[in-house]
């Protein structure tokens, strides 16, 4: 049980959202968007957040399309883990949603919270990352549609009062070559030790992590290193494992030293299945 009061609306419209949310800024409250609500709800139970409303973002259209068509395929910001993973619409993306928490959590965690949320590991993040997808937003200054990686950097990066309204991932990553690997402490539904999405694009190479640092990041740099075909795979792994955004996370699952060494073991796992994929 929430141990507040709190108001909850349930527009219908992504234009009635954003004036509520507006109006309630206007009176001095705070308000939260809310999808699947495991995170809120679990966080306002033990006093992480306490909002003064919620707002229900399920019943608008918008937010809970599923569909593909000729160029994109187009994924609803409260669309479930579990429907988009049984919808094997884009593979690298079922895969990573079916590695998140249990099933009878992926039933309600929603992109757009794994996304939005507050926990730093945010895995649904590669494939978008690597996919060259584009975010529709909106908020009380109208809908703006940006590439994802624009809008991406360490969390998503919303305007106030913004909300995430859909992800449109070109058709040419839906099918495309593709690999995803999760170290954890004790099962697979953990958080990540280290988590590598890799997604190949006419021949070249593509990976975003998650785990190894205190957020979810891709790297050009690393991926030019690990292209690198004249130097050995050991020698690639030891080059990128030095080039991290910051230093290995050290966290309750796992200490930085040891995450480092996932990292390294991980890339060398992918390397050595993908190049001989193409021998």
């Amino acid at each position: 049980m929430i141990p507040f009061n709190f108001a909850y609306y349930r527009p219908d419209t992504l234009k009635e959202a954003a004036d509520i949310f507006s109006e309630l800024q206007s009176q001095g409250k705070s308000a939260v968007y809310y999808a699947g609500g495991s995170e809120i709800i679990s966080m306002s139970r033990t006093g992480s957040v306490h909002p003064d409303a919620l707002i229900d973002i399920k019943s608008i259209p918008e937010c809970g399309l599923l569909t593909v068509d000729k160029e994109r395929l187009h994924i609803g910001s409260a669309c479930t883990l579990s429907r988009i993973r049984e919808s094997n619409l884009f593979a690298l993306l079922g895969l990573a949603c079916g590695r998140i928490a249990d099933h009878t959590n992926q039933c309600r965690i929603t992109l757009g919270g794994n996304l939005c949320g507050s926990i730093i590991y945010r895995e649904t993040s590669l494939p978008l990352l690597l996919s060259d997808a584009d975010v529709s937003l909106y908020g009380p200054q109208g809908e703006r549609r940006i590439p994802f990686r624009s809008v991406f950097n360490i969390r998503m990066r919303l305007k106030p009062g913004e909300m995430m309204v859909q992800i449109h991932v070109p058709r040419w990553a839906l099918s495309a070559r593709h690999c995803h690997i999760k170290k954890t402490a004790n099962e697979k539904i953990d958080y990540p030790l280290t988590s590598a999405a890799a997604l190949w694009k006419d021949g070249i190479l593509r990976i975003a992590f998650s785990g190894v640092c205190s957020y979810p990041f891709r790297s050009e740099q690393i991926e030019s290193v690990l292209s690198d075909k004249t130097k050995t795979i050991a020698e690639r792994v030891k080059q990128a494992a030095k080039m991290l955004p910051e230093s290995a996370y050290a966290g309750v699952e796992g200490s930085g030293e040891y995450r480092l060494f996932l990292f390294e073991n991980t890339l060398t796992e992918l390397l050595e299945g993908g190049e001989n994929a193409q021998t």
